[in-house]
């Protein structure tokens, strides 16, 4: 059930990106005349799962998720078609229009999804409003359980004062400036301490088998009892905590593991916390590796808000302060995406082991459905899709506005052959650049 929650929101977020761009190219094509022979969803190598023409443009899915395209005639594009190239240029064709025409035709698509990115977040300020977690209300720190931020110095318990002296509010503010952080600076049993991240920090993290970050300490509250579980048949139920065990109190889910591994294999008392907030006393038993068998549930911050495990910041905005809320979220993420592209073109930094493919993407979106969630991230793959394609690369939009600017400074324009010659060098370096972030992916998997 995971795999379909989390493959529909994917291919739902991907179709809509990839169809919408496509119609930023469409819209303007046709309102200059200019003929568009297809406007695919998907890539449709060999066969399409649907086609249907109508005018003179055939729309379709293609049955490769790799993207989408709309082919407009007279165009040096991927398809490459040196036959229609080599006619004489027709009124109707790509090739014939002025300058600025075929430049807003090109622009067309990184427009729309900058302009869809920032209507979603204007959307989500207004339907949702913003929430967060301040870092002061962590009372007992972060739990840090990944052995890379060990080995540089962190520890569970570390509460994050400042990222390069500036003062940390919010626990996304630690997100956002974990990309450009040289130096955090932490609380720890009641002391200030320095740590200095090294400056391949990023790829350090990239490379690590696990992904965990710094998490919330939070209680052992059940998620999902595992059918092969020695606690199956218990009566246990998603949102109960777990409280003592042995009549010892577990007031964080990362201390359990330390205290049950010394009782493998054994049957131990817990006191449970009831929704109700009763407390009951239940025996449950210890696998042979000291584990219940039972999966934690982590993100019902609702509830550990409730319990004052940390406190959650919420504002809600009018339709008119939406605008500016979304305003501030769109300019964030742009700023965030290209210090992200910076430190994956620094070799030093390491970030590049980081750059991922469609299942990086796949793994971005949540295993429960989350509308804001959803909508978040597909604002922010809004964005990235825009920023790429606009990278002057020839086979991308950005390659494509490179020579039609040159074009307009110059008088002159780029002969048919240079630019069959760009579309194909530039169609490699595409190629390349997708089996490496896609192999990036395959590794990961392998070497997890």
């Amino acid at each position: 059930m995971e795999f379909v929650i989390k493959i529909s929101q994917f291919l739902l977020s991907l179709s809509l990106l990839i169809v919408l761009h496509e119609l930023g190219h469409f819209i303007p094509a046709k309102l200059f005349k200019t003929k568009v022979e297809k406007f695919y969803l998907f890539f449709d190598v060999k066969f399409s799962l649907f086609k249907k023409k109508i005018g003179d443009t055939e729309y379709g899915i293609g049955w490769l998720p790799l993207g989408g395209y709309v082919k407009i005639a007279g165009m040096i594009d991927e398809s490459m078609d040196k036959e229609q190239m080599a006619l004489p240029p027709q009124p109707w064709e790509f090739r014939s229009k002025p300058t600025w025409q075929r430049l807003i035709i090109m622009l067309g698509g990184v427009t729309v999804n900058f302009i869809l990115a920032y209507v979603i977040y204007v959307s989500i300020s207004f339907a949702f409003g913003d929430s967060d977690v301040k870092v002061d209300s962590l009372k007992d720190g972060y739990w840090i359980d990944n052995p890379m931020l060990l080995d540089i110095g962190f520890k569970t318990g570390d509460k994050i004062l400042s990222i390069n002296n500036i003062p940390v509010v919010n626990d996304s503010d630690v997100g956002f400036n974990l990309i450009n952080a040289e130096t955090i600076t932490v609380e720890r049993a009641g002391e200030t301490k320095d740590i200095h991240l090294p400056e391949d920090f990023l790829g350090q993290y990239s490379s690590s088998k696990s992904k965990l970050n710094f998490e919330y300490r939070v209680p052992f509250m059940v998620g999902e009892v595992a059918d092969s579980s020695l606690n199956a048949k218990k009566n246990l139920k998603m949102g109960d905590i777990i409280k003592s065990i042995n009549g010892t109190e577990i007031k964080y889910f990362d201390q359990v593991e330390a205290f049950t591994r010394e009782l493998k294999n054994q049957k131990v008392t817990v006191e449970v916390l009831k929704e109700d907030n009763s407390l009951v006393k239940e025996e449950l038993s210890l696998d042979e590796e000291g584990k219940f068998g039972i999966r934690p549930w982590t993100n019902n911050y609702s509830r550990f808000d409730e319990l004052g495990y940390l406190e959650i910041t919420r504002k809600q905005y009018t339709f008119s302060e939406s605008f500016t809320a979304g305003g501030r979220k769109f300019t964030k993420t742009i700023t965030n995406y290209f210090d992200q592209l910076a430190a994956i073109t620094n070799p030093s930094t390491g970030a590049y082991k980081g750059l991922g493919g469609f299942k990086a993407i796949y793994d971005q979106f949540p295993s429960a459905w989350s509308w804001p969630y959803f909508w978040g991230l597909t604002a922010f793959l809004s964005i990235m899709l825009a920023i790429l394609n606009l990278l002057p690369i020839p086979a991308l939009d950005g390659g494509h506005v490179v020579f039609l600017l040159y074009e307009m400074i110059s008088g002159r324009k780029p002969s048919e052959k240079f630019l069959e010659r760009a579309q194909m060098i530039g169609f490699f370096i595409l190629i390349a650049l997708v089996l490496f972030a896609n192999g990036n992916d395959i590794f990961k998997a392998f070497s997890n």
